[in-house]
């Protein structure tokens, strides 16, 4: 078979490269798969942190709930910027206080969210008996 093309070379015409271009979208589609558990792994974590900033910083201020805001709101502020956070408001009536956190998250590059959490400390108040 002298000047006959190989089964090979007959099917190497216009599907050529085909794999390499379903390769790369699968590769992409990972890719954005990864970004995006990437992204909600940051913003799960910057929740915890923001409520764990808010319960250390309203049991602290508690401890000092008697003297009023002027002393329990500073006390509870830098227990939040201690644990990552920044107290964004705090309220105390009575012997109860009540503050909110936030902390800045950076899901995927460029883009700022913020994650906030309340707390409450105080006595315990319901019906005796």
């Amino acid at each position: 078979m002298a000047g006959s093309r190989s089964d090979w070379e007959r099917r190497d015409g216009p599907d050529r490269g085909a794999a390499s271009i379903l390769l790369l979208a699968v590769g992409l589609v990972l890719v954005m798969a990864g970004l995006g558990g990437a992204a909600i792994g940051t913003a799960r974590v910057a929740r915890h942190q923001a409520r764990n900033a808010a319960d250390l910083a309203a049991l602290a201020g508690a401890t000092d709930a008697v003297y009023g805001e002027a002393v329990a709101c500073p006390r509870a502020a830098r227990f939040a910027t201690a644990n990552g956070a920044e107290l964004t408001s705090c309220t105390v009536d009575g012997l109860e206080i009540v503050v909110r956190a936030e902390v800045a998250v950076r899901p995927l590059p460029g883009l700022v969210r913020h994650a906030t959490a309340t707390a409450r400390a105080g006595p315990i108040s319901g019906p005796a008996g």
